[in-house]
């Protein structure tokens, strides 16, 4: 029975009631309404209100609670009329109630069993008629809209709204029908300006009509959806049956459902991976196979099955193979060999199967690539390789989630799909080129991938399953060090890999590069020849850098052009040559360094010759020094980096202090002149901090105004206080002394321990002198 507005009953309210409590909602006066009552409680006090004149108080309870007493209850309630009562066979009461007016408790008489106040009872507040007038008929009008598109709503509801004469009651009965929270409903109950109350309950029905609107928005786009996956369906059960008449059903082609279900049951998953494996198993066999999450399931699954997740077979390999291989495909690199081939013995002593993580590092083209290739050859192992240079997302580590658009792996899941095994060899090059942006960080995601104590778990976004990657042996390039964050370095065992002398690349160009380049451009073994003059003129005058890609590129440009000589002019394909100085020139052009550019003389003074280690390998740098009258200070030209601009300070004042206190130089002379320290060949940046006793031997140079002995040249970081750091770099350093004819090195004394690393014809012929102070430096200098 719906809750219905009643005519007022004349009968005299009386001020002291008895409380009836409702959990549910507030009931609004001058509606008729149902009640069932089941409590013995209630029907007790329905009972002695009958017999007491039939009136009571229905108030709402603040809270949830079996036994409410008077406090537990709002203020504002409904009294109300017992018009009838029915008792059921059950023993339980429907009572018909009228309700009548709103009333505020003013004093508790009995707290409960049964509840019993004192009542004020509330009249409306009349507002500007004109205004109420409005809103009454506003909310009648928006109420109709909604009645409209709300089966809800009975024909007996929408014509007992217009028939309504009174403002508030309008206001009352609407909210009644309303879906509103209690809380809300007892607001309004309590408001007896009807102005208020009516605007209150007009914001409610417009949130109403909005929920109406998207409500049938989902309806109508649902039944489009409905009734669009009903004809796919009806045309595919033709297209099945039209095939069937064909001849041309599926019955003899296996479903993706039964080749996947069948493949999962060989991986015998357990936990998680077997749970999440097989409910999305089931999610492909309820898809239509045209919908997108269909192919998403799919790929997801495809992926799965494709991964190793069966435990690695035990190792199996020899040292004297792995040595063998290395030699095969690597001249020198002696300490590289012997630290690799320790690493193995290590690990077959242990038949251990976890992996490992090496960082080579060194300059382009040493041959960091194909050592990590030949690690892999040595262990019997797959090799993958990709490169993280310039890699800005950490997605491609860590790979997409499933909900993107061509979501997939990350490299390392990918390259587990490749490789097929779970133990294989993964080089991972150019990590100290990793970018950073809004994307994420993929060094930060590699440390995930490289701690032995996390990756035996690894989660990749796209498949969000723990993968065990800690049998992966990981080998990183690296270029240098400066730009690795150092939580990566931390978990990798570094191996520096240093640049290549001369002789080293005369040998490496006769066994390797020479009979590979005749390969490539199509000429047979020995077609073309070398004799040691002329490779050690294009390793010194066109590819001088520290690797041997230069020199590689070199050589595959010498053949490229002969074998256009036999092609234009129809010589025998198989006609031999032996390659001469001048062939070299004709074929590279003019050489790229020169004797002369080597060949730097501090014969002046305010000049020395220092050591410098760049990508090229090592180099010799000419610095010169003067002074002029003008402002006090010390100006560097050279394009220098801010550490080199350290070292010249630190040089500046420490020679200073020196030439001052003993009487070389006044120091009013340091006030009334400007020292100029440049660095030849300007376009060429230059930073590190082992220029730093060049820097003040040549400016001493210039005070004493005294040239430094002959064919002599330095290295060493100098510290404010006079001491003589040590530096890297040495081999290469010596190297470029050499081709300078340099006789003599001053090194610093912590560098005495690199002296073993530098082939002994490298050493041959130079004098080291190592140092611990710049007053050594100094006493050999001059």
């Amino acid at each position: 029975m719906s809750n219905l507005p009643i005519a007022p009953a004349t009968q005299t309210l009386p001020t002291k009631l008895t409380l009836m409590a409702l959990s549910r909602c507030p009931i609004f006066p001058d509606i008729f309404t149902p009640f069932m009552i089941t409590s013995d409680d209630d029907i007790k006090l329905i009972e002695d209100c009958v017999a007491d004149g039939g009136i009571l108080g229905i108030v709402m309870q603040k809270n949830d609670v079996e036994e409410p007493e008077v406090s537990d209850l709002y203020e504002v309630g409904t009294s109300a009329r017992i018009v009838k009562k029915i008792t059921l066979p059950d023993g339980g009461l429907n009572v018909f109630l009228s309700t009548q007016k709103r009333f505020r408790i003013r004093k508790t008489l009995k707290k409960k069993n049964p509840m019993t106040v004192l009542v004020e009872y509330l009249d409306d507040e009349e507002d500007d008629a004109f205004v109420v007038k409005a809103l009454t008929r506003t909310l009648i009008s928006e109420m109709k809209e909604i009645s409209e598109n709300n089966p809800l709503f009975s024909e007996e509801m929408r014509q007992t709204m217009v028939e309504i004469d009174q403002p508030g009651k309008i206001a009352d009965f609407i909210t009644s029908i309303l879906n509103l929270d209690k809380k809300e409903q007892q607001r309004i109950l309590e408001m007896t300006n009807v102005r208020q109350r009516m605007e209150t309950v007009l914001v409610f029905i417009k949130k109403e009509q909005e929920l109406l609107r998207m409500q049938k928005k989902i309806q109508t786009e649902l039944n489009e959806k409905v009734a669009k996956n009903q004809r796919e369906y009806f045309l595919r059960e033709e297209l099945k049956s039209i095939k069937e008449e064909l001849g041309e059903g599926s019955g003899s082609k296996p479903s993706d459902y039964d080749k996947f279900k069948k493949k999962i049951d060989n991986f015998h998953f357990e936990g998680e991976i077997k749970e999440t494996v097989e409910n999305e198993l089931e999610k492909l066999e309820l898809m239509e196979p045209n919908s997108s999450e269909y192919f998403v399931t799919r790929n997801f699954l495809e992926t799965v099955i494709a991964l190793p997740w069966e435990t690695p077979a035990p190792e199996d390999y020899s040292l004297e193979k792995a040595r063998k291989t290395l030699d095969k495909y690597h001249y020198g690199l002696e300490d590289v060999k012997k630290r690799i081939i320790e690493y193995l013995a290590v690990r077959k002593l242990k038949m251990d199967t976890k992996g490992s993580i090496i960082l080579l590092v060194g300059p382009p083209g040493v041959g960091k690539t194909s050592v990590g290739r030949s690690i892999a050859e040595s262990m019997n192992k797959s090799f993958f390789r990709f490169s993280v240079g310039g890699m800005r997302d950490e997605a491609e580590i860590k790979g997409h989630r499933r909900t993107y658009v061509g979501a997939m792996p990350g490299k390392i899941i990918q390259g587990l799909k490749i490789t097929k095994t779970k133990s294989p060899v993964f080089m991972i090059d150019e990590i100290d080129k990793m970018g950073e942006s809004y994307q994420g960080d993929p060094a930060s995601a590699l440390l995930e991938v490289l701690d032995p104590e996390q990756n035996v778990s690894f989660r990749d976004n796209y498949l969000d399953l723990p993968f065990d990657l800690s049998n992966i042996n990981f080998i990183l390039t690296a270029n240098s060090l400066d730009t690795i964050p150092s939580p990566l370095r931390d978990r990798v065992e570094i191996i520096q890999m240093a640049g290549y002398v001369d002789e080293e690349k005369y040998q490496i160009a006769k066994k390797y590069l020479v009979p590979k380049s005749l390969i490539k451009n199509g000429l047979g073994k020995g077609q073309v020849r070398y004799n040691k003059k002329e490779l050690m003129n294009i390793a010194n005058s066109y590819a001088r850098e520290a690797g041997v890609r230069n020199l590689e590129r070199n050589l595959d440009k010498i053949h490229r052009k002969y074998v256009t000589e036999l092609i234009e002019n129809d010589l025998p394909r198989d006609t031999q040559k032996t390659i001469t100085i001048d062939d070299i020139k004709k074929y590279l052009g003019n050489p790229i360094f020169t004797p002369e550019e080597d060949q730097k003389v501090a014969d002046r003074s305010g000049t020395a010759i220092g050591l410098a280690w760049t990508s090229m390998g090592g180099d010799t740098l000419m610095m010169e020094a003067m002074s002029f009258p003008g402002k006090e200070g010390l100006k560097l030209t050279g394009q220098l980096g801010d550490v080199m601009k350290e070292s010249a300070s630190i040089a500046m004042s420490w020679i200073r202090a020196y030439v001052i206190k003993n009487k070389i130089k006044p120091l009013s002379y340091f006030q009334k002149n400007t020292i100029h320290l440049h660095i030849p060949e300007g376009a060429t940046p230059k930073d590190g901090p082992s220029a730093g006793i060049t820097m003040a031997v040549t400016l001493l140079s210039l005070f004493l105004n005294k040239r430094i002995k002959k064919h002599l040249a330095m290295t060493g970081e100098l510290s404010l206080t006079g001491n003589v750091l040590p530096i890297g770099g040495l081999k290469e350093k010596t190297v470029a002394a050499k081709r300078n004819n340099i006789k003599t090195i001053i090194i610093p004394k912590q560098n005495i321990r690199d002296l073993d690393d530098i082939p002994e014809q490298v050493k041959k012929g130079i004098d080291f002198k190592p140092v611990s102070r710049l007053e050594e430096v100094i006493a050999i200098a001059f």
